[in-house]
């Protein structure tokens, strides 16, 4: 256990390397790294310079003064990280370790299902409700004895002894972009059932407080959201960065990972002595964030695009980040068992992830929320919010690519021996209504169901979780929830509880003010009988 004398130079020495670390990136205009007094050190762009040392960027390496002032600022730093520790400390709680479940997740592993997955007609069928309630699709037993689920979920059925159903979710948020910040964040929006854009003072999302409380130490990033951002449909929703912790807390954002080869950034000109496999793996990877990013540069403009860049040149800057990244070292068997599409090549990255260290990965399955209106023709594009078409939607785009990545995903954790340290959660904003009726609002020739909040389901497998559990109970329609009511809260909780956070705790902003964790309690049942 550090002392507090110890703890103090730990957080002088940490804030001293990132403000040192940030200071050189944000630096990187000047066209070649020289002195403080001016003098030349040598060219950039990868270049060997005059020290002996490969530089991948353009900066200023700063002067014994600069090296003070920089120095001076950590030692304020290392103070405050001190007070917020004795003002821990002096607040009288105990994490609480007693918990079941906590602390048995190395990683989590969220996967969002954009614009509202229909629980009845797929984790909590109403087979004996009337007709216009219970859907045109039939239910098949799974390898738990006494339940079901929708037929369309064949391998999802034969798995469910590996994972636990939640059908006890519930809410009132009743719009896809402040549900989407209540289901990434954990925080009801201001603007409740609304379509807010992003802001500075949103709530930071997950793996930005992971950062803030507890950074990755195998790896350059502490949270990656993957074939990101979540659309909703057009523009990025709200929840999905570090919001008032600032950008420098933001997930490292890719884009679709299954796209093809196209240009280099600026500056990472092909070298004769990587090979062209590698290259267009980097393009690949490159050309991810550099799509995902584009989405929020709407928002924030050049410093979006800073921060696009200087997330490129540190995931280039190393090898362990690199290689994690590059599905051409997986079985061209287990991407095809994956599936070749974005979602599926997506879950696959999420496995790597979790193998490289990385403690919070934010899968969206779908990028868009309803592309289907946009784009029919483009499987790649429909969403879960099925407003009309949605047994269509279900069989023919939605469920088929869902069943084959997440149980591909689950079998391959557990091959790996993984599974028993990763919580893998699915879930999305809300449900669908108990009732299917055409809405003229929207496109669409068949019937559809509206947005439902007061009840949905999720899933969560891995890190203790009982496998096979099926937790919580809604009335005979699926309407709402008669037993174990369950709040997003409480899943966030879970989900830092199962990383060894305590979610009764609070982390600061830069002006030390706190704020909880998590609002709700860990679902202690889906540990216990």
């Amino acid at each position: 256990m550090l002392t507090p004398l110890a703890g103090c130079a730990a957080a002088y020495k940490l804030a001293f390397m990132l403000e040192w670390i940030r200071f050189v990136v944000d630096s990187g205009r000047r066209g070649q790294i020289r002195t403080a007094r001016g003098g030349s050190r040598g060219a950039v762009d990868g270049h060997r310079t005059g020290s002996g040392l490969s530089a991948p960027w353009s900066g200023v390496i700063p002067g014994r003064r600069e090296v003070l002032r920089l120095g001076a600022f950590a030692g304020i730093a290392g103070l405050s990280a001190l007070a917020n520790t004795a003002l821990g400390a002096r607040s009288g709680k105990q994490p609480q370790r007693t918990v079941p479940g906590f602390g048995r997740a190395k990683s989590v592993i969220l996967i969002f299902v954009n614009g509202g997955q229909s629980h009845i007609d797929t984790w909590d069928p109403k087979p004996e409700a009337p007709e216009q309630v219970r859907g045109d699709f039939g239910t098949i037993a799974t390898a738990v004895p006494g339940t079901t689920v929708c037929e369309h979920l064949p391998r999802l059925a034969a798995l469910a002894d590996r994972y636990a159903i939640v059908r006890s979710v519930s809410h009132d948020d009743l719009d896809h972009g402040s549900a989407t910040y209540l289901a990434l964040t954990g925080q009801f929006h201001p603007r409740k059932s609304s379509n807010p854009p992003p802001r500075p003072t949103d709530f930071p999302t997950y793996g930005s407080v992971l950062k803030r409380v507890r950074p990755a130490e195998r790896f350059p990033y502490t949270a990656v959201h993957i074939n990101g951002p979540a659309m909703v449909p057009k523009y990025a929703a709200p929840g999905q960065s570090g919001g008032f912790l600032g950008r420098d807390f933001d997930p490292l954002l890719i884009g679709d990972v299954s796209a093809g080869e196209v240009p280099a950034l600026p500056g990472l000109d092909p070298r004769p002595d990587v090979p062209e496999v590698r290259l267009q793996a980097r393009r690949r990877l490159l050309d991810s964030i550099d799509s995902a990013m584009r989405q929020w540069e709407q928002y924030d403009g050049p410093a979006a695009t800073s921060l696009h860049y200087r997330q490129a040149f540190e995931v280039l800057a190393s090898p362990h980040c690199r290689r994690a990244f590059d599905l051409s070292q997986e079985p061209d068997e287990l991407r095809d068992r994956y599936g070749r599409y974005r979602s599926g090549q997506a879950c696959l990255l999420a496995r790597r992830l979790v193998e490289a260290g990385v403690p919070w990965i934010t899968v969206m399955f779908n990028h868009t929320n309803r592309g289907q209106d946009i784009a029919p023709d483009n499987p790649e594009e429909w969403g879960w919010d099925t407003h009309n078409d949605i047994f269509v939607a279900l069989r023919e785009y939605l469920l088929p690519k869902f069943d084959q990545s997440v149980s591909t995903l689950l079998i391959d954790l557990e091959e790996r021996g993984l599974l028993d340290e990763t919580l893998v959660v699915v879930m999305g904003e809300f449900g669908r209504a108990p009732l299917v009726a055409l809405e003229r609002n929207f496109a669409g020739s068949s019937p559809g169901r509206k947005h439902w909040a007061a009840a949905y389901s999720i899933q969560l497998a891995g890190a203790g979780v009982l496998p096979g559990l099926v937790y919580g109970k809604t009335d005979r329609l699926g309407g709402h929830v008669v037993d174990g009511l369950v709040q997003p809260g409480d899943v966030v909780a879970t989900m830092f509880s199962a990383l060894g956070v305590d979610p009764t705790q609070h982390y600061h902003d830069a002006l030390e003010r706190p704020f909880p964790i998590a609002t709700g309690r860990p679902i202690t049942g889906l540990y216990t009988a």
